[in-house]
């Protein structure tokens, strides 16, 4: 008992009921006996080990539970719990995977743009360049054709960007994942990536909403966004506006622009072989536009066409013909020298109307048959001259003598070069610069009749020469204007001083930096051509300055007026009187002077030409009542041509453009001098001094225009007067002889 007291361990002391309860015990003679049972069982563990021990035998061995049902039961304890954590488990990483899923959308959205502005965008501005008769000259900006509904387009059309773009595109919801899962094992084969997954309403939601960069980010917004468009809008909505917007290369964006582009004609005419090339550009537009890789496009072509044939949207036999037997009339890659225009005017546009948001049309002053016309006589003449003369490159502005631009050509090839040799470059325009040195000298008091020495000239260890190294003595400025003659010219520049002439130029209309000093008389500062014809159209219009122009009205193509050119102030640079001196002097030039290949017949015409030093440009400025034309020839990095002269290669071009630009319009004078210039009138009638007449082309020089006077006779050589030719007049009819 000790034992089992030291086991029981200590007792707290109870009191009340529960201590008067603590001793009552049932024993196994108080239990009720089963039928069973003979007598009530009485020993306990403890009395049978010690009787055992007592006998001197072994302790009984306890009883165990077969070792089969205790396994079983581990097993099935264990097992329950492994299925139990593989559940929890799988339900935590469940959980965790929908969380991080929805985080991720959540990310990617926040960085989609606010959902106010998910719309979709305006089409990007367009600027729309039209010609004087209202045709389409060009043009520029993202080039988007108009909107076509997709029941306007052939059906083969849309089925074409179906079959080789995403085939299966009327029954995904913006995703594909058969696609995806197609294009990933394609590339997993081919070891790279030659297959894409994206549906055709993933490219529109990039095209419309996303840049063009390849990242995770970017692919997973793409995703949303076509989720979101599949919401909004129809299937038909969808691809009409994936039609409308995707980019076909060369600045082309929707179908209407890209059959323009390529083809001459609307995406409503295209041709079965046609749709297919259109849709084989998506892939690659810079790559494989049919203007640039003919070849490449073409078998791209046949791959759509396959793929048509394949899903049963076109015939094998429509598929075999279309490849055998293309119909492709695709249009050459910056065709046209109008392009030039359109250049030109997008550098102005900005500050007649600022930036655009919204297509716009511009019309212009730019005459369609004009513009081929010039276009033609300065590639034709270059392309039989060139090499002869080594010049390389041309440049051509007609305007009307109120300075509208009727034509312009700044190059041979706009497609190989976009510098705009019209506008933008500056060149010597050697003796077509001394109008303004003449000019100057009437305006001192000097007639076409006066008449200054050409003989040697030396200027501060400088001595210019004439072109043919020949002098004449003294001259009239008339004469010494038609032949060129340098140290006359010269001589007056100095006469009247260079900042004068200086001056006399920038009141015309020139706007570049000229240097006052004694060349300036030989045109050694630079000019454009542009601002040296807009400078000449006094001498045609009666003595009004100009600005040259070629916009007249921007629209938008709703049709709200945003610009249109006011009327120039009638600004007189020059007297009338003086106008008509000079157009007496620069008529002698087409009649006896340098420029006698110039004519266009029935029209009195004048003007000046010009060659700079080493024969490196080469100028015809010419005008009539109707229209005032330069042309200049030369190489662009300034090297010397094979003695081109003014009076050669430019007066042809000039003359050929001239001759077709006034067919059937009414001939009109040329301003004249009012009531004549008094006496000098006279004298010029009575002059027994002829016009030299042609010799002989003997070496040239610079500056000379190309035209060799006579050599020097008593017979053509007019007596230097004090007072000029109306001294030597008055000599003659007075008795004098001088």
């Amino acid at each position: 008992m000790a034992w089992g007291k030291k086991k029981g361990g200590r007792k707290e002391p109870m009191f009340g009921l529960p201590a008067a309860l603590a001793d009552l015990r049932l024993t196994a003679a108080d239990r009720i006996p089963n039928a069973t049972e003979d007598k009530p069982k009485k020993s306990t563990k403890p009395s049978a080990k010690r009787k055992s021990e007592d006998a001197g035998g072994e302790p009984p061995r306890e009883r165990k539970a077969p070792a089969g049902r205790s396994g079983a039961k581990r097993r099935a304890k264990s097992g329950g719990f492994s299925l139990g954590r593989l559940v929890y488990w799988g339900a935590v990483l469940s959980l965790w995977g929908v969380i991080a899923v929805v985080g991720v959308v959540i990310y990617v959205g926040a960085h989609l743009p606010a959902i106010q502005s998910l719309e979709i965008p305006k089409r990007p501005p367009t600027i729309q360049i039209v010609g004087i008769d209202g045709s389409v000259l060009a043009q520029r900006g993202e080039m988007a054709g108009a909107n076509i509904a997709l029941k306007d387009l052939p059906p083969y059309l849309p089925k074409a960007f179906i079959a080789i773009e995403d085939r299966r595109f009327y029954s995904h919801f913006g995703i594909d994942p058969v696609g995806i899962l197609r294009a990933l094992v394609t590339n997993v084969l081919h070891r790279g990536v030659s297959q894409g997954g994206s549906t055709l309403t993933q490219q529109l939601a990039k095209n419309l909403f996303l840049t063009q960069e390849r990242t995770m980010q970017r692919k997973l917004q793409e995703a949303e966004l076509a989720i979101w468009l599949e919401r909004k809008h129809s299937k038909d909505e969808i691809l009409e506006l994936y039609l409308n917007r995707v980019y076909f290369g060369s600045g082309a964006y929707g179908v209407e622009a890209a059959a323009q582009k390529y083809f001459g004609k609307s995406a409503r005419s295209v041709t079965i072989a046609e749709a297919a090339m259109l849709a084989g550009l998506v892939k690659s537009p810079s790559r494989l536009a049919p203007n640039r890789n003919p070849e490449g496009a073409e078998a791209r072509a046949q791959i759509v066409l396959a793929a048509m044939a394949d899903a049963k949207f076109i015939t094998d036999a429509q598929a075999q013909a279309s490849i055998g037997h293309p119909s492709y009339n695709v249009k050459p890659v910056g065709a046209g020298t109008v392009n030039y225009v359109a250049d030109w005017i997008g550098e102005v546009l900005d500050d007649l109307v600022g930036q655009i948001d919204e297509s716009i049309k511009v019309e212009t002053t730019i005459d369609p048959k004009l513009q081929s016309v010039a276009e033609a006589a300065i590639i034709d003449e270059l392309a039989a001259k060139s090499v002869k003369f080594n010049v390389s490159q041309g440049a051509l502005v007609a305007m009307t003598p109120d300075g509208a631009v009727r034509a312009m050509v700044g190059g041979r090839n706009y497609s190989e070069s976009q510098y705009n040799r019209a506008v933008t470059a500056k060149r010597q325009p050697g003796s077509s610069f001394k109008p303004f040195v003449y000019l100057t000298a009437l305006e001192q008091g000097l007639t076409p009749d006066t008449t200054r020495q050409d003989a040697p000239i030396e200027v501060k260890g400088w001595k210019p020469e004439n072109y043919t190294h020949e002098y004449f003595g003294a001259v009239t400025l008339t004469q010494a204007l038609a032949m060129s003659l340098n140290t006359v010219a010269i001589r007056l520049g100095l006469e009247v001083g260079p900042k004068n002439v200086v001056r006399t130029a920038h009141r015309l209309g020139i706007s570049s930096k000229l240097e006052p000093n004694a060349s300036i008389a030989l045109g050694t500062s630079e000019v454009s051509v542009v601002e040296l014809v807009g400078a000449y159209a006094p001498f045609a219009n009666g003595g009004f300055a100009v600005a040259p122009h070629v916009v007249t009205r921007i629209r938008t193509l709703s049709g709200k007026l945003l610009y249109m050119r006011q009327p120039d102030e009638h600004t007189q640079v020059i007297d009338p009187r003086y106008v008509g001196m000079m157009n007496t002097m620069m008529r002698e030039t087409l009649i006896s002077g340098t420029a006698k290949k110039a004519e266009i017949p029935g029209w009195p015409a004048a003007g000046k030409t010009g060659t700079s030093q080493d024969y490196r440009d080469a100028w015809f400025i010419g005008y009539t009542a109707n229209l005032v034309t330069g042309v200049w020839l030369g190489n662009d990095d300034n090297s010397p041509t094979k003695k081109a002269t003014g009076g050669g290669l430019p007066v042809e071009v000039w003359t050929r453009f001239m001759k077709t630009a006034h067919e059937g319009v009414p001939v009109a004078a040329l301003p004249s001098v009012p009531g004549g210039w008094g006496l000098s009138n006279l004298a010029q009638a009575a002059s027994q001094v002829s016009p030299p007449t042609a010799a002989a082309p003997a070496p040239a020089t610079a500056n000379s225009g190309g035209y060799r006077p006579p050599p020097p006779t008593r017979a053509n050589v007019r007596p230097e007067a004090a007072a000029g030719l109306d001294g030597w007049l008055m000599d003659r009819l007075f008795g004098g002889n001088r």
